[in-house]
């Protein structure tokens, strides 16, 4: 559990990331339709995160594998791009262990 946590973390660490994952868990509201993939269903296309962040698409891939290695968002190549999807379950895997944490805490007092 404590190396899902710190990879969960320090992916959570980054203000930028954290608004990508903020865009990521409802990206109609956040996104046009794009031309190749769903939002939803397929994921936002990196271009679009780049746009939206006002970064470099390097940056924003670096930033996304960061996500990714994290398990928080999944990718998936469509023709040449790569579209990223949020993992809510992983979202709420990290909110139990913290929510453990606090009721040991708790317990200990």
């Amino acid at each position: 559990m404590i190396d899902y946590m710190e990879a969960v973390f320090k992916a959570l660490a980054s203000p930028v990331r954290l608004r990508l994952l903020e865009w990521l868990s409802d990206p109609r509201a956040h996104f046009p339709p794009q031309r190749d993939g769903d939002l939803v269903a397929d994921g936002v296309c990196v271009g679009f995160l780049t746009e939206k962040a006002g970064l470099s698409q390097p940056t924003v891939t670096v930033h996304m594998k960061q996500l990714e290695a994290a398990g928080l968002v999944r990718s998936k190549r469509i023709k040449g791009w790569t579209f990223y999807k949020l993992v809510p379950e992983r979202l709420a895997e990290g909110s139990a262990a913290l929510a453990r944490l606090a009721e040991a805490a708790d317990a200990a007092r």
